[in-house]
C-alpha cells in the first residue's frame, strides 16, 4: 500500500513503490520523468514522458488527473508533490527513490545501445 506523506493539509502526497507505479502504468496511469533531456536519454524507464523540472508548467496538467512523477532518486519529485499539492492537485503521486529505485527492483530501463 501506498504511503502518504503528511507535512500538513495541503502537502499530502502518495509515495509509491517501483512495483506500485509498475501496476498504474499498466494501467494506463500517466508516467512524468522530471528530470533533464540528458538525464532521460541516458536511461529512462520505458513509457515515461519527459517533462523537464525547470520548464514545468503545473498549467499544463489537471490538477486532479492521476499522474505519478519520478526524478533520479525522489528528491525533485518530492519537491514538486508538495509545490502542487499547496497548489490544490488532489492526485499527486511520485515514485519513492526514483528511477535509480526502479532500476534496483529490477523493472526494465531502456538505455542507448552501447
Amino acid at each position: 500500500m501506498a504511503q502518504i506523506e503528511r507535512m500538513g493539509a495541503a502537502a499530502d502526497f502518495e509515495r509509491l513503490t517501483p512495483q506500485e507505479v509498475a501496476e498504474r502504468v499498466a494501467r494506463g496511469v500517466r508516467l512524468v520523468d522530471v528530470r533533464e533531456p540528458g538525464e532521460y536519454e541516458a536511461a529512462h524507464i520505458e513509457g515515461a514522458e519527459l517533462v523537464p523540472l525547470s520548464s514545468f508548467d503545473p498549467d499544463d496538467f489537471a490538477p486532479d488527473s492521476e499522474v505519478v512523477f519520478h526524478c533520479r532518486s525522489g528528491g525533485r519529485t518530492r519537491r514538486l508533490a508538495e509545490a502542487l499539492t499547496a497548489r490544490g492537485w488532489t492526485r499527486v503521486t511520485h515514485l519513492e527513490g526514483g528511477i535509480l529505485a526502479w532500476d534496483e527492483a529490477g523493472l526494465p530501463v531502456a538505455r542507448p545501445a552501447d
